[in-house]
C-alpha cells in the first residue's frame, strides 16, 4: 500500500513542479498558485496516509495513531483547496471569488479544528496503520472524527461534481475535456473513497466486517481517481503551452534552410543565447538572427532577380502567393552571394544593378514559407546554380 500511495504522491509532485516552474510568474497568477496548492496538498494526502509515514509520525510524537488526525486534516485542507481552485478557475468578479474562498477556508478550518478536538477527547491506545477507520468505528469521539472527515470530503466531491457538470455544458474544447476528466476522477473518488470507506464503517456499526473495502479497495481506486482529476485540472493549463512549444520546434527546424543560407551574412554582434532553452526560446533567437541578416541584405536585393523568379514560378504553376515567396527566396540567394557568402568578401556586385527591396518578413509563418521556398523550389535552385556559376 505504501508503494501505491507514494507513487501517487510523486506524480502529484511532478504535476505541481510543471506548473510552478517559474515561481515569480506562478505566484502572481491566482489560478496557477491555487492549482499548485491543490496538487501539492493532494500529494501530501497520499504521503501522509502511507503506513510507513503513519508509523514514523506515531513514533516521533509518541502518541498512538497521531498520524490519523494529521492525515484527516490534510484531506480536509485538500478538499478546501479543490473548491477554491474550482471557484478561481471558473472566474468572475474578484470580490466574489475572494468572499467564497474565505468562506470555504473558514468552514474547513473549523472542520480541521473539530477533527483534532475529537481525537484529543478519544481513547485510542492501539496503533492501527491500515484499518483505523473500521477498528475505531464504534469508539466514542473517534467515531465522530471519522464521520467528520468523511462528511467534509464528501461535501467537497458532491459540490465539485455539480459545478463541473453545469460548467461543462457552457464550454467547449480542451476546457470541456478537462472538466470531464475531473468528473471522472471525482466518480472514482466517490466510489473508491467515500463509498468504500463509508460502507465499511457503517458495516462495523451494524456488526458486520467489510474492512477490505477500506483497506484494499479504497487506496488504489482513490489514487487513480485523484490522478485523473489532477489531469483534468492540469491539462487545460499545460496542453496549450505544450502545443506552442511543439509548434515552435517545428518552426525552428523549418527555418534551418533559410538560416543555413544567411548565417555567414555579416550582422551586428548579438549576445550569445542561453545554452539550454525550450523550443520557443531557440526559435526566437533564430528568427532574430535571420531578420538581422535580411535587413543587412536589403541594399543588395536586386528587383530584376525577383521579377524574373516570379515569372518563372508562375509559369511552372505556382499560385501568386507561392510565387511571391519563391521570388523573394531567389532574391535572398542572390543577395547573400553579393554579400560575399558565395564568393570572396570585399568583392561588390556590379554597380547600378541593385534596387532597394524589402526582404524582411516579420511573422514566423512568413519566414517559414520563405525557408520552404528556398529549400524546395526549382526556381530558387536554378538561381543558386546561376550564382555559383558566376562566382
Amino acid at each position: 500500500m505504501s508503494l501505491v500511495v507514494y507513487s501517487a504522491a510523486c506524480l502529484f509532485g511532478m504535476a505541481a513542479l510543471l506548473l510552478f516552474h517559474t515561481p515569480r510568474v506562478a505566484l502572481r497568477d491566482p489560478l496557477t498558485a491555487t492549482t499548485c496548492a491543490a496538487i501539492f496538498l493532494g500529494g501530501l494526502c497520499y504521503f501522509c496516509s502511507a503506513p510507513v509515514t503513519l508509523d514514523a509520525v506515531n513514533d516521533v510524537t509518541g502518541i498512538p495513531n497521531f498520524g490519523a488526525p494529521m492525515t484527516y486534516s490534510v484531506i480536509s485542507a485538500y478538499s478546501a483547496s479543490l473548491l477554491i481552485l474550482l471557484i478561481t478557475w471558473r472566474g468572475g468578479p474578484g470580490d466574489r471569488i475572494r468572499c467564497w474562498s474565505v468562506r470555504i477556508a473558514v468552514v474547513y478550518s473549523l472542520l480541521i479544528a473539530a477533527i483534532i478536538t475529537m481525537f484529543a477527547l478519544a481513547d485510542a491506545p492501539v496503533e492501527r496503520l491500515r484499518d483505523l477507520d473500521t477498528y475505531y468505528a464504534n469508539t466514542p469521539y473517534m467515531r465522530e472524527m471519522i464521520v467528520l472527515y468523511l462528511a467534509g470530503h464528501g461535501a467537497c466531491l458532491l459540490t465539485m461534481c455539480y459545478v463541473c457538470r453545469r460548467w461543462s455544458r457552457e464550454v467547449t474544447g480542451i476546457l470541456r475535456t478537462g472538466l470531464r476528466l475531473i468528473m471522472l476522477g471525482l466518480a472514482f473518488d466517490v466510489i473508491g473513497f467515500e463509498g468504500a470507506k463509508s460502507t465499511a464503517v457503517v458495516a462495523r456499526w451494524t456488526g458486520h466486517d467489510l474492512d477490505f473495502l477500506s483497506t484494499d479497495l479504497a487506496p488504489p481506486v482513490t489514487s487513480l481517481g485523484a490522478l485523473i482529476c489532477t489531469a483534468g485540472f492540469v491539462l487545460p493549463r499545460l496542453l496549450p503551452a505544450a502545443q506552442a512549444q511543439w509548434r515552435s520546434l517545428w518552426d525552428y527546424r523549418a527555418l534551418a534552410p533559410l538560416w543555413a543560407e544567411l548565417q555567414d551574412v555579416p550582422t551586428a554582434p548579438k549576445p550569445a543565447p542561453p545554452r539550454w532553452q525550450l523550443p520557443r526560446g531557440r526559435l526566437y533567437y533564430r528568427e532574430l538572427r535571420i531578420l538581422d541578416a535580411l535587413l543587412a541584405l536589403q541594399s543588395r536585393c536586386d528587383g530584376r532577380i525577383r521579377e524574373a523568379a516570379y515569372r518563372q514560378a508562375v509559369a511552372q504553376g505556382s499560385s501568386p502567393g507561392e510565387a511571391g515567396f519563391v521570388a523573394a527566396a531567389a532574391m535572398v540567394v542572390d543577395a547573400a552571394h553579393q554579400a560575399g557568402r558565395l564568393r570572396p568578401s570585399g568583392s561588390p556586385g556590379p554597380p547600378g544593378t541593385s534596387r532597394l527591396h524589402t526582404a524582411v518578413f516579420s511573422e514566423t509563418g512568413e519566414l517559414v514559407r520563405l525557408s520552404q521556398a528556398l529549400a524546395t523550389s526549382p526556381v530558387v535552385e536554378a538561381a543558386r546554380g546561376g550564382v555559383q556559376g558566376t562566382a
